[in-house]
């Protein structure tokens, strides 16, 4: 990536945010996170209380790229068919037709995603990994730009499965939106008038240039001395007392996908380590598999991550201009 680039990238960038941000209002940092998962190829784990705008955060950035967006209830009674789609058997054509579950869509809300059965979760493990579903036998594409908002609720948890550590794992980032604050709130107050808000939005940007950003977001220089910290970061996470399980190298590469379209969106063709110490909660905390003992205790997975940024020096080496 050029200068040049890194310019168009960061205006595109901006937009969409910008657009996002007529219906999700004072939740800067949670859209751009999301705006960086999607052009990350990645998904969003949302941890959140009902009412906060998980739905329309969604749409939101569906509408902004021209893209589609479906909405998964997940409960218990909910099958992998119900997700994935089925084939049925067409009598007028004699043959088997495949119809496509609500995962066929560029931005899909998977709503309370620990209610479903541990069975139905793993009906989105290959669609989140590989961007395809398998049934029966047939692989179907789910297209570009593709993107799951998973969702849980941080209070109840009665009838709930919690999500498996592999299933975690697929998920690039892990953040909030949280309640607005008092500014913001009295901005929707004043434009709530119209149900749902997002639906008058426009496109800021077609799935093709999306799938041009992604691309290119992959050639945004790093430095060996970054690559280096983000080994040291995510080793330091496998020695920490109270964590049973570090990140994976998985995590690793989470971090390094997700660097390059942060600094990209920041106008800039490399990355510095600024930008790590920034992504390195939303990416990394949620993969901590902390003892039972201190989770008893009630040590905070963001905090142990909190902890270990804090201890691991990062480089000093001057990035190119």
């Amino acid at each position: 990536m050029n200068p040049e680039q890194a310019r168009w990238f960061g205006e595109n960038f901006a937009n969409i945010v910008a657009n996002v941000e007529r219906v999700i209002m004072g939740k800067t940092e949670a859209v751009r996170l999301a705006v960086t998962c999607m052009l990350a190829e990645g998904h969003l784990l949302l941890e959140d209380y009902p009412g906060t705008g998980k739905t329309t955060l969604a749409r939101a950035i569906a509408q902004s790229v021209q893209g589609t967006n479906s909405r998964i209830q997940f409960t218990p009674d909910l099958l992998p068919s119900d997700v994935t789609g089925v084939t049925i058997f067409d009598q007028k054509a004699g043959e088997f037709e495949f119809h496509q579950g609500p995962i066929f869509a560029s931005i899909v809300l998977a709503d309370e995603i620990n209610r479903a059965s541990p069975k139905t979760q793993s009906a989105l493990l290959e669609v989140m990994e590989e961007a395809r579903v398998t049934v029966d036998g047939q692989s179907y594409n789910v297209g570009q730009p593709f993107m799951v908002i998973a969702t849980q609720n941080p209070i109840e948890q009665a009838g709930t499965y919690r999500l498996p550590e592999a299933q975690l794992d697929r998920f690039l980032m892990k953040t909030t939106l949280g309640y607005p604050d008092h500014d913001a709130t009295l901005r929707i107050l004043a434009t709530g008038g119209s149900r749902p808000r997002s639906t008058a939005l426009p496109s800021v940007l077609s799935t093709s240039q999306v799938a041009e950003m992604s691309q290119l977001a992959a050639s945004v220089h790093i430095e060996s001395s970054v690559f280096d910290y983000i080994a040291r970061l995510t080793e330091a996470t496998r020695h920490v007392d109270d964590v049973r399980l570090g990140v994976s190298i998985r995590g690793a590469l989470a971090l390094v996908r997700t660097t390059r379209v942060w600094a990209a969106s920041l106008g800039r063709h490399f990355v510095v380590p600024d930008d790590v110490k920034m992504l390195a909660i939303p990416c990394l905390a949620h993969r901590l598999i902390l003892d039972p003992e201190a989770e008893f205790n009630g040590v905070q997975a963001v905090d142990v991550m909190a902890e270990v940024v804090g201890a691991v020096p990062p480089p000093t080496e001057r990035q190119p201009a």
